[in-house]
């Protein structure tokens, strides 16, 4: 297993989320689920562009395309929802922290809407 691919156990928990596989009769050959993800895992964590992805993971233009279909069709919110769940349910998840508001992370200046300081005129 390499660095950014999915344990068969972290598999397991998104696997029932995500779209069934297509079968296809024309065309190429369609990658299965597994392998796309942990392809764009690869890009996404290691910050690489998608045409560096390596072959093992199939076309980058597939797994940019699939990451783009299951952005639109809220498949990878579904995904980070049932993670945060079971997350939640094994206590693993810190509530103290979450909430951010003005008390605990001060506005600059210019956020707070000051008026902008008007800039010296050119001389010709």
């Amino acid at each position: 297993m390499q660095r950014y691919e999915l344990t068969d156990e972290h598999w397991s928990l998104i696997e029932p989320i995500l779209p069934p596989q297509r079968r296809t009769t024309r065309g190429g050959v369609w990658r299965d689920h597994r392998t796309v993800v942990n392809g764009i895992f690869w890009v996404l964590f290691s910050g690489a562009a998608w045409r560096d992805m390596p072959e093992r993971y199939g076309s980058c233009k597939t797994a940019h395309d699939r990451l783009a279909r299951w952005q639109r069709d809220g498949t990878w919110d579904k995904v980070l929802c049932a993670l945060r769940l079971r997350a939640d349910e094994r206590g693993l998840l810190d509530y103290s922290q979450y909430n951010a508001d003005t008390t605990s992370i001060h506005a600059t200046r210019a956020a707070g809407g000051a008026r902008k300081k008007a800039g010296r005129k050119r001389l010709e």
